[in-house]
């Protein structure tokens, strides 16, 4: 028997709510397949944690993700860059994996959306370099040529395992000719070792555009750090809403999965919050530790929950509750 050790961080909001409902499902798993068992440590960070402590992210809470197998992580409000940003950079998570595609029974604006974006998570405006007075401020991008090569490879190689055709470096190199250079030269260079893939390139507003208009352009998208999150919160919008947009955090040797959604205060309390993104992020937790199969389980007890369409949250058209929802998904894992 393979028994993991998960680090889990529910954070704020309606975080602990859909961290429940994870956490449930893979103790459904757990009991279908003999094969795997969970051991869970829930750790404390976020804005509840900082009013309390004055601290958002304690060194235990790195230390403890640092020891275990995997992450699954919720969500954090204003404390996100305390929190979630240092979680990446110091762990070196290089990877943000965000898959985005059509699921049956959920609203979307277009059909056969199938997109894997790739986005370079330690860099950028996010490495958090800046300064401000009463009446100026600078945030200072940086892009190296090691970082960008490193996520371009894993773009490629992604695209290798999963039957990919094509890779798509998405840039702004006409305006921001220092960084995004660095990041376009390194994209070409990696490309070349992998012939069997297409490759292109677009500016990111146009990109931006494509994604509404024809989607199906698109199938492996490798960008720079922020372009990555604003480009996939988009992408999500396409495939209805963030309530279905899992994520993952992945560096050499740790990783962490979480729903793109935030906080949502306005669904705090009130059990209806759609745990699916958790639920998914928690399947591609498996898959990134080796455990493709029971991976493809839990999507596929999500696929018929949706199908079937009675037990659905009120974002997805339906009245069910947060744990009516897990204990629907943990139904089909058989």
């Amino acid at each position: 028997m393979t028994k993991y050790r998960i680090a889990t961080i529910p954070g704020d909001g309606i975080g602990p709510e859909v961290m429940a409902a994870a956490v449930s499902v893979l103790e459904g798993l757990e009991e279908v397949r003999k094969d795997l068992s969970f051991e869970f440590f829930e750790l404390q960070a976020g804005d509840g944690l900082k009013k309390r402590t004055g601290v958002a992210l304690p060194p235990d809470t790195l230390e403890e993700v640092k020891r275990s197998d995997a992450g699954l992580f919720a969500a954090v409000g204003e404390t996100a860059k305390e929190v979630i940003l240092p979680l990446r950079q110091k762990l070196d998570l290089y990877v943000n994996l965000r898959p985005t595609k059509v699921y049956p029974h959920v609203p979307h604006l277009k059909e056969d959306v199938d997109i894997t974006i790739v986005r370079e998570n330690t860099e950028g405006l996010y490495k958090m370099v800046g300064d401000r007075g009463d009446d100026w401020g600078f945030n200072v991008r940086v892009i190296t040529r090691k970082a960008s090569e490193r996520i371009a490879r894993f773009a490629f190689e992604l695209a290798l395992r999963d039957g990919r055709k094509k890779v798509t470096c998405v840039h702004k190199a006409n305006v921001l000719d220092k960084t995004c250079t660095i990041f376009q030269e390194a994209c070409r260079h990696v490309a070349e070792s992998y012939p069997s893939i297409e490759y292109d390139e677009v500016i990111v507003d146009a990109c931006a555009m494509r994604l509404v208009m024809r989607p199906e352009v698109f199938d492996v998208i490798l960008t720079t750090n922020m372009f990555g999150d604003i480009l996939s919160d988009e992408a999500a919008g396409l495939v209805g809403g963030l309530g279905m947009a899992p994520s993952g955090n992945i560096g050499d040797e740790n990783a962490i999965f979480e729903p793109i959604h935030g906080t949502a205060p306005r669904l705090v309390g009130k059990g209806i919050a759609n745990p699916m993104a958790t639920v998914l992020s928690a399947g591609m937790m498996l898959d990134w530790l080796g455990n493709k199969d029971a991976a493809k389980v839990i999507e596929g007890a999500v696929i018929e929950v949706l199908t079937e369409g009675k037990t659905l949250t009120p974002d997805l058209g339906g009245s069910a509750s947060t744990s009516d929802v897990a204990a629907a998904i943990r139904s089909k894992l058989h």
